[in-house]
This record gives structure tokens, C-alpha cells and sequence, in this order.
């Protein structure tokens, strides 16, 4: 891949004269985690059970989604109406409840070596997830000791309109302090690349699903890579190419 032509490419669409990295901000499932074949299968049997036509695929494609937006977006789509907010309080508990009874999730091959490098770089680690599990700190703590502040982690809670929208990203650099130039998005959805491009950001895509590539490349990625392990092991040649 031509890192430097990427760069380049992405500077004269925002009018950026400089790229000075100061953070990575990383979705979290599928990126840190090996945890969306859980959440496919959880999510599958939830809203099958409740009625919609939603496959493993469907999860995929809508990663990134807020529990509530994508139980409202499927019923808007296959039924004309959006969902009550007590089937929304119903169907995210019932599938929490699935999800709670699986084994711990991993943490995706080569994710805690990239943060590491990250953080030797200089940089700053963040998280911008769609998730809003009330174990989501601890989980990330305890997987990514000491890699992780607290107030660099932004999750369902903090936001009313979650991925594909910007604002989960718009917020991240609020709270960060940093400018759109300053960052990179580590994402592996369409609709999480898609906020990451929303919000003007330079979006790295890393392809840990079953979709293919292409639908990572058509959601505006500006890079894209098979998995974490391969971002990790070119890391330091798309440092490099940054500065």
C-alpha cells in the first residue's frame, strides 16, 4: 500500500498543509476485542426470536450502532415503524443477557502490541465505542493495563446519536483536545468507518469480519488492512509516513 500517496490524498481533501499525529482513537469490538462472533450470534437469536429477519451478516453490518438504534433501525426497515422504547429495553437486556453467559472475549491478535507501540510513539490511546456495557472499564483494564485513561473512553453513555454519526468521534477529539489532523480512526465496520469520515478524520480500516473488503474501501476508509496483526506489523512504516 502506498501509505505516503493515502496521506496525501486525504490532506488535499480537508485542507490539512501538516499531519501531526497526537492520538489513535480505536473502536473497540472487532478492533481491541475478538468479540464480534458473540455479538453476532447474541444479536441473531434476540431479534430473530423477537420477529425480524436479522442474520449474523446483518450484525456485521450494522456494528457500531447503539443497542437502541439498531433494534429501531431494523424495525423501521422491515416493519414502517420505529421500535417501542420497552421492545428497545427488552431486546438490549435480552441480548445482554446471552452475551454475558459466553466465556470472556480475547483481545484481538496483535491489539495490546499495537497500543503499546502506540503509546512508545508518543501518542495518545483512546477508545470510541458503540458499546455501553457497565463493565466496559474494567474490561478494558483489565486487558490493557495501564494502556487505557479512564477519560479518553468514549462509549454508548456519552453520546445520543451513535456511529454512523460523527458524534462519538467529534467527541473524542473535544475531550482529547485534539484537532482533525492529529488523529487516525482504527476502525473495522462500514458504519464505524463511516463516522470516522464524518468527521473529516483519517480512517484506517482493518477487515476482522467476514464482510469484504470492498464494503470498508466504499464506506470511505483510507486505508485498509486484513486484520490488526497486519496494522501492527506495518505500524512503524505508516508512522513513519505521518511525520
Amino acid at each position: 500500500m502506498d501509505y505516503r500517496k493515502s496521506i496525501e490524498s486525504y490532506m488535499q481533501l480537508r485542507g490539512h498543509s501538516t499531519m501531526q499525529l497526537r492520538a489513535v482513537l480505536f473502536d473497540m469490538d472487532g478492533v481491541l476485542f475478538d468479540s464480534m462472533p458473540y455479538h453476532a450470534d447474541a444479536w441473531s437469536k434476540v431479534m430473530t426470536d423477537a420477529g425480524f429477519n436479522f442474520s449474523r451478516e446483518d450484525v456485521y453490518m450494522n456494528e457500531g450502532r447503539t443497542g437502541a438504534d439498531t433494534i429501531n433501525t431494523a424495525s423501521l426497515a422491515q416493519f414502517g415503524k420505529p421500535a417501542t422504547q420497552e421492545l428497545i429495553e427488552t431486546l438490549c437486556k435480552a441480548k445482554c443477557d446471552i452475551f454475558d453467559t459466553y466465556p470472556p472475549t480475547p483481545r484481538m491478535q496483535g491489539a495490546i502490541e499495537l497500543v503499546q507501540k502506540v503509546k512508545a510513539c508518543g501518542l495518545t490511546p483512546m477508545i470510541v465505542t458503540g458499546s455501553g456495557t457497565p463493565a466496559l472499564l474494567d474490561r478494558v483494564q483489565s486487558n490493557f493495563p495501564g494502556l487505557f485513561d479512564e477519560k479518553h473512553i468514549i462509549s454508548s453513555f456519552n453520546v445520543k446519536r451513535g456511529k454512523p454519526f460523527p458524534d462519538p468521534y467529534l467527541l473524542a477529539l473535544e475531550k482529547g483536545g485534539f484537532a482533525p489532523n492529529e488523529v487516525i480512526v482504527v476502525e473495522n465496520a462500514p458504519l464505524g468507518v463511516t463516522a470516522g469520515v464524518a468527521a473529516e478524520l483519517f480512517t484506517v480500516a482493518a477487515n476482522t469480519g467476514p464482510l469484504d473488503a470492498k464494503v470498508l474501501t466504499d464506506a470511505g476508509a483510507n486505508l485498509v488492512f486484513p486484520s490488526i496483526q497486519a496494522l501492527h506489523d506495518e505500524w512503524e512504516k505508516l508512522f513513519e509516513n505521518f511525520k
